[in-house]
């Protein structure tokens, strides 16, 4: 698997056009089950199967921290959980829970900086027949952008997101840009497609349509875990109106790997 702090997917664009926490890995009080918080901090990709399947975990819990003034918008969030209803086989449901926390005063973002936040925030973690992911909208930009290029997510680990919420805002302020929603939904879809194992990042591939030019993307064209969502006009182009769909390709994948 590849090294967490050196691999991880991002969403960016070029202006070129159940349980609470402790400090232990493991918890255990009176009759509860015992929490092995290791089960969420495994590389990226690693929990696809699981995430896909109703082989172990039947229900999917979404947490989602946000830092005030930068809550996903409903809609969003709609078309995030119709998503994950569609690719997951997950009978006991898919909830999503949102908590408000403060600044972390760090921005901009290395990917290492929040994961400590992760570590000291996270509240839920996979126990018993739920598997549980996390998602943190932070109020800054992510250290690697620059005049010509701006990180929006990035999926990190085997159940961990961050959504950079400032420069989603500034980009959706942009004239012709996609709405604030639409661009919150493609960016939550692209990267949760990266913990799926996508393109090749944990789930096989069952043709040959990875970019070899932007590892962990899909050649097919308007596909959703395509690399020029990423850059310049693209995401424009390809997410104005609606966000975009997940290809053929990619969906063979998944469905191979436990999925719809």
């Amino acid at each position: 698997m590849k090294n967490f702090y050196t691999y991880f997917y991002v969403i960016c664009l070029c202006v070129i056009l159940s349980s609470c926490s402790s400090d232990s890995n493991s918890d255990a009080v009176d009759d509860l089950p015992v929490i092995d918080k290791t089960l969420n901090q495994r590389g990226l990709g690693e929990s696809a199967h699981d995430l896909l399947s109703d082989d172990k975990y039947t229900s999917m819990n979404i947490e989602v921290l946000y830092v005030n003034g930068f809550q996903p918008t409903t809609a969003a969030m709609e078309n995030f959980k119709s998503f994950l209803e569609e690719r997951t086989f997950k009978p006991d449901g898919i909830t999503i829970s949102y908590q408000e926390v403060e600044s972390s005063g760090l921005s901009p973002f290395e990917i290492e900086e929040v994961y400590d936040i992760e570590k000291e925030k996270r509240s839920f973690y996979s126990v018993g027949d739920e598997i549980s992911v996390y998602i943190y909208f932070a109020d800054g930009s992510n250290e690697g952008d620059t005049d010509k290029r701006f990180i929006l997510g990035s999926a990190y680990r085997n159940t961990s997101m961050v959504i950079y919420g400032e420069t989603i805002d500034k980009f959706a302020a942009r004239v012709n840009a996609p709405s604030k929603s639409v661009i919150e939904t493609a960016v939550l879809n692209h990267e949760f497609g990266h913990l799926f194992g996508l393109v090749n990042v944990g789930t096989e591939l069952q043709s040959d349509h990875e970019d070899e030019e932007n590892n962990g993307h899909c050649t097919e064209e308007n596909c959703l875990m395509r690399a020029s969502l990423e850059f310049g006009s693209g995401i424009i182009d390809q997410v104005r109106g609606t966000p975009p769909e997940m290809g053929p390709k990619c969906i063979a994948d998944l469905r191979a790997n436990g999925g719809k």
